[in-house]
């Protein structure tokens, strides 16, 4: 496949191209980023970094269930893995403005393939403890810090802000294929050898992203000005998202659902463990149904052509229903199959959101406006797990779930309305061809509408 694409050679972005730039080519193949050699071997070397992650997700968190038979406690897991996030975030991404993006990644996946093997040598030898773990899931939260606005800025380096779209989609699409098989492959490792080999395996995963950062060719790069070293560039991203409401209120709203909705290690674990009673087996196949959905939403969104916002509202409002509906499941097998459509709009969600936020960022910002979307809609958890968590332990798994539910639909409900008020839209019932027909419209359009009739 020839690396000559219109992406590939086109000149470096603009603060102009990086907001005009059409979006109408990734709807003419979903996989169409894929002809640019350097993310070619980005992609490759994430879907195998990505199944390690999963795995270690799931041996992370029916580790420390089975140290401490606490829901609260995988709550605290997940909490200090997201709490550098939280604090630190922002400076994260000022770093990722100054710093050359390659480079900066080499540095965070080694770093990160280290904390993965020293905890698989702890679990291996006999000798971890919760601690342990508590300790690992906060060193890998350091590592992303920088890690994750570096990749998702460096996406656009490396596609061109034509193939933004869908290079974005199709990393999401690559991170829950990984999901697909990481939960599957741990499952069979925790019931067969133990959880430490599931550790090894991710350790060693992270060999194909640095070996795929080194084959890359800086020539090919759509090089984007780096921010000079200054005062106040903290400040001056956060004006910069505050005076544009087209990127506050997808950061606001990803932060809520991402602090009370996206909560499903606590969940899951607890469903598999304490409702179904069906052991690491159902909490693996409960992540892995829930892939299949986001899998088709990444999919659906590397065809989709726009990043609409109220894509973002409905996929929201949905994602918050179908939880509440989750929580109520009677059944294993429902509750399983209600993981499918949860995926499909959650994933929506977070593809959509990003999208919007990076197409509408000024490419000398975007390290400091992805930093600040990924500490809210990551960062959250610190604040959001326990307290699900201590939810699930004293009231039930049903009861935490439909909690975040409830929260995600009215966050989708609040924002929407906003939105909606501040573009002067109202809501619209009428007829279309014998089919009933409700949307937003413009009040002069609604108003004039009503004049004619």
């Amino acid at each position: 496949m020839s690396t000559g694409s219109g992406a590939d050679s086109a000149p470096a972005p603009t603060t102009h191209d990086s907001r005009t730039a059409p979006d109408t080519p990734g709807k003419s193949s979903m996989f169409s980023s894929l002809r640019v050699r350097n993310y070619r071997l980005f992609f490759l070397g994430q879907v195998v970094s990505n199944t390690g992650t999963w795995m270690q997700r799931i041996a992370q968190d029916w580790l420390v269930l089975s140290l401490t038979g606490s829901s609260a406690a995988v709550g605290i897991t997940t909490a200090l893995q997201f709490l550098p996030m939280l604090l630190f975030g922002l400076y994260g991404g000022v770093l990722v403005d100054r710093l050359p993006k390659r480079p900066t990644l080499l540095v965070t996946q080694s770093a990160m393939a280290v904390t993965g093997l020293a905890l698989a040598v702890l679990t291996l030898t006999g000798q971890v403890q919760v601690w342990h773990v508590y300790l690992a899931a906060f060193a890998v939260g350091l590592a992303t810090v920088v890690d994750n606005p570096a990749r998702q800025s460096f996406v656009s380096e490396m596609v061109g802000p034509q193939q933004l779209q869908n290079a974005v989609s199709l990393n999401s699409a690559n991170f829950q294929s990984a999901r697909l098989i990481g939960p599957a492959v741990a499952g069979v490792m925790i019931t067969g050898v133990g959880t430490g080999w599931a550790f090894l395996a991710n350790g060693l995963s992270f060999a194909a992203p640095i070996v795929g950062l080194l084959l890359m060719r800086a020539r090919e790069l759509h090089v984007v000005e780096r921010a000079p070293r200054g005062k106040g560039q903290l400040r001056e991203g956060l004006r910069y998202v505050a005076g544009r409401p087209e990127l506050i209120w997808p950061i606001v709203l990803v932060g809520f659902i991402g602090t009370f909705g996206f909560n499903f290690p606590v969940w899951l674990s607890a469903y598999a463990d304490h409702v179904f009673h069906s052991g690491a087996g159902g909490y693996s196949l409960f992540n892995t149904v829930m892939a299949v959905g986001s899998l088709v939403g990444a999919l659906l969104a590397a065809r989709r052509g726009t990043a609409r916002l109220r894509v973002l509202i409905a996929a929201a409002a949905a994602f918050g229903a179908l939880e509440i509906v989750a929580a109520l499941a009677p059944s294993y097998w429902l509750f399983a199959l209600l993981m499918v459509p949860i995926g499909i709009f959650g994933l929506t969600v977070n593809v959509t959101a990003n999208t919007a936020v990076q197409m509408g960022t000024d490419p000398t910002m975007r390290g400091r406006v992805m930093a600040l979307f990924m500490m809210v809609f990551m960062g959250g958890t610190p604040l959001g797990a326990p307290l699900v968590g201590w939810i699930t332990d004293a009231y039930g798994a049903r009861v935490g779930f439909a909690v975040g539910g409830v929260v995600s639909l009215a966050a989708a409900a609040t924002i929407g309305l906003v939105l909606a008020r501040a573009g002067d839209l109202r809501l619209s019932v009428g007829w279309n061809r014998g089919h009933p027909r409700v949307g937003l419209v413009p009040r002069e359009r609604r108003e004039g509408l009503a004049a004619a009739a």
